[in-house]
């Protein structure tokens, strides 16, 4: 990790040159929180930046906020730019915008294309200053953060924030959409020629229903005929632990003493706590460790609605796990219900609770669904997927953009 500073004395952007190109690529990478949280927009950014580097050949410049210390080992260099820790969530940093010593970093950089992971005031700033300059800007989608309000009573700001969102995309040359139905959402705003998809990839070594161990359940204090279900991912209110509680609740008060493993951690893990008693906290795993324990629970509850992609899905699929999962865009890209797992009403805790006891009643149904959801799993593969980003890369600066995109400053 680097901090910001003077590089060059060029006064202004360099103009970029679309045809003839005899350097390697060079990509501006902005984000959020590159290596601060420890989440799946993060781990996708940090895969395609090695991607970029180790397979395509590219140069990249990541241009974030940094902590005192990293949440998990991060690839690439990284410009650190100001920031300020969110009160109430010192995990998450805020950037306090696309700084003059940012700025002449970036020139002397002299990116091809700048690629913005976040709609936040640093991306939006670098977007502007990209555009001004004549530098192609590519937007990609992570997270659905108009969905965040509702879970802190802000709801009332929705319209604008989506109103706002649909300006950052628009003033982007192209937008890379995680899934098919929201590529197909951003192609009927923004026309269908400025959009591709970005999906995710697994690892199917990590990930495999062959890590299941008997002995680890067994240790955490499970008998061989428990069905255990899961909750896989950040501890936050808004990956929908008040409906994960409720169905659970809901499961005990039916017969079903069930007792969930949760893989992950976050300010919310109290909370958890004290509204579901009698739950084992593995907190963060990573590598083979999560690996096991994914893979030796028996199905995944996922009432998160927040989710552009659903990585927490994916992972779980490629382990052999039966699916209950709310029934958004994110979930309907990767779950065919019924086949691969089940989809349910969002917000209900009496659906998800339903649907999980069937799966917990039926252990062919269960076995089944979750045979399926590995199949189905093993066409996500991280090389093709990433080669697919340097493809839209290429694309992109292989055509002239829109001319009425061209004059935005």
């Amino acid at each position: 990790m680097t901090s910001c500073t003077l590089r060059s004395n060029l006064a202004a952007f360099p103009v970029i040159r679309k045809s003839g190109r005899a350097r390697p690529l060079r990509i501006a990478l902005f984000s959020g929180n590159y290596d601060c949280v420890r989440d799946g927009a993060n781990r996708a950014l940090n895969r395609l930046v090695d991607h970029l580097m180790t397979r395509a050949g590219a140069a990249v410049r990541i241009y974030s906020p940094t902590a005192p210390q990293k949440a998990f080992a991060s690839v690439g260099d990284i410009c650190s730019v100001r920031s300020a820790a969110i009160p109430g969530r010192p995990e998450y940093r805020l950037a306090l915008g696309f700084t003059r010593d940012a700025r002449r970093d970036m020139a002397a950089f002299a990116p091809d294309i700048v690629h913005i992971s976040a709609p936040d005031l640093l991306g939006r700033q670098a977007q502007k200053a990209a555009r001004k300059a004549g530098i192609p800007v590519v937007a990609s989608l992570h997270t659905r953060f108009e969905t965040y309000l509702d879970y802190y009573r802000l709801g009332f700001l929705r319209r604008p924030v989506e109103a706002y969102l649909d300006r950052f995309y628009g003033e982007s040359d192209h937008i890379l959409a995680p899934t098919p139905p929201i590529m197909a959402e951003m192609a009927a705003r923004h026309g269908e020629e400025r959009v591709s998809l970005w999906s995710r990839g697994v690892d199917h070594d990590q990930f495999d229903p062959a890590r299941r161990d008997e002995a680890f359940r067994a240790s955490l204090g499970y008998a061989p005929g428990d069905v255990v279900p899961l909750f896989f991912g950040r501890l936050v209110l808004e990956k929908g632990l008040g409906v994960f509680a409720d169905a659970v609740a809901a499961l005990r008060d039916r017969g079903h003493p069930v007792r969930p493993m949760i893989v992950g951690d976050g300010p919310a893990r109290d909370w958890l706590a004290r509204r579901l008693p009698n739950v084992t906290f593995l907190g963060l795993l990573e590598g083979w460790e999560l690996g096991r324990a994914v893979a030796s629970a028996d199905l995944l509850i996922n009432p998160s609605v927040t989710e552009a992609f659903g990585n927490v899905n994916l992972e779980a699929m490629a382990a052999g796990l039966a699916i209950v999962s709310a029934d958004v865009p994110s979930a309907a890209a990767l779950i065919a219900d019924g086949r691969t797992g089940r989809l349910v009403a969002p917000h209900d805790p009496q659906a998800f609770a339903d649907a999980a006891l069937a799966l917990i009643e039926r252990p062919d149904m269960r076995s089944a669904l979750g045979r399926s959801a590995r199949l189905a799993a093993l066409r996500y593969n991280w090389e093709e997927i990433l080669d697919d980003v340097v493809a839209a890369y290429e694309g992109l600066l292989a055509r002239d953009r829109p001319a009425a995109l061209a004059q935005v400053a």
